[in-house]
């Protein structure tokens, strides 16, 4: 899985991708707002506190493979 981090313009929020290993969109939502997107995906507490560590370490425009 693939995780990219995009920052937001004026009133445009900050926002996550998701993708797959075929770089298909699974995911997209704001950064200050994951839990209910994340949760219809399985992520839920242990790997939803990974994943958000992730996201407030990854800087902006840059891709990342993750295994989570």
């Amino acid at each position: 899985m693939y995780i990219l981090k995009i920052k937001g313009k004026a009133k445009i929020p900050d926002y996550i991708q998701l993708r797959d290993d075929n770089f298909t969109l699974k995911a997209y939502f704001r950064v200050d707002r994951p839990d209910k997107s994340l949760s219809k995906f399985g992520y839920e507490d242990e790997k939803l506190k990974k994943l958000m560590d992730i996201i407030n370490e990854l800087p902006f425009g840059k891709v990342m493979k993750i295994d989570i």
